[in-house]
């Protein structure tokens, strides 16, 4: 009986609104940074299929429709774009080269402990998209080579991150100009750290949004050649 209902996309998806909405009441009751409601959502559906003994295949079956609509969110995320069209353009040089050099840092910063930590190349090649949105890092690792599912899980663990730690360094670094904490956020937590960057400000999450299509696009240009240099 159990089964036939977990195996229904209306489980995946049901259990995904009631994880992501303890995490917002978790966070709106302790105000803290650390309670962040993906990463209260994510403990709370795997402490569920395990102590209820339901396969991951039976949750994924309702989680593939709620990442069907990652994409879509992402184009929507143009909205903001446009009501900042006027700082993007002004600074648009400052942009590309901030997310270039964020785009190569993470590229060289995972080639470099990877190599330290004696991992091979696969591995390498199935790490390299964590910073870009899961999507465009799909395509990479069919482009590039790797294992997709290496590469969704760090692309997942990169975005909480950056969300957990990007409101720490702004209140640490007050003085950090807006555009560079949007972009600094975008570049490197994608869509994730992106959801974080809109409650800091309209500012920062424009400029989060701008990073998320350049980071992506710059990723999958250069890393390519890249791998073709050093492999």
């Amino acid at each position: 009986m159990l089964s036939n209902i977990t195996e229904t996309p209306a489980f995946g998806i049901l259990i995904s609104i009631i994880g992501y909405a303890i995490g917002v009441f978790i966070k709106n009751k302790t105000k803290s940074v650390l309670a962040n409601p993906i990463l209260i959502a994510v403990i709370f559906i795997v402490a569920f299929l395990i102590i209820f003994d339901i396969p991951y295949e039976h949750y994924k079956i309702g989680g593939d429709g709620i990442h069907y609509f990652l994409g879509p969110l992402t184009v929507a995320l143009g909205m903001m774009l446009y009501r900042q069209r006027h700082i993007i353009k002004a600074n648009f040089i400052s942009l590309l080269i901030g997310i270039t050099s964020g785009v190569l840092t993470s590229f060289f910063t995972i080639l470099f402990l990877s190599k330290w930590l004696g991992l091979d190349e696969f591995m390498i090649r199935s790490m390299v998209p964590k910073s870009i949105t899961t999507p465009m890092a799909l395509s990479l690792v069919e482009i590039n080579g790797g294992n997709p599912v290496i590469t969704v899980v760090m692309v997942i663990i990169t975005g909480i991150l950056g969300a957990l730690v990007a409101p720490l360094f702004v209140k640490w670094f007050p003085s950090f100009d807006k555009i560079a904490v949007g972009v600094g956020i975008g570049t490197a937590a994608h869509g994730v750290g992106t959801s974080r960057a809109i409650e800091l400000g309209e500012t920062e999450g424009a400029l989060s949004s701008t990073a998320i299509g350049l980071a992506g696009l710059l990723t999958i240009i250069l890393v390519p050649p890249l791998f073709t240099l050093f492999f």
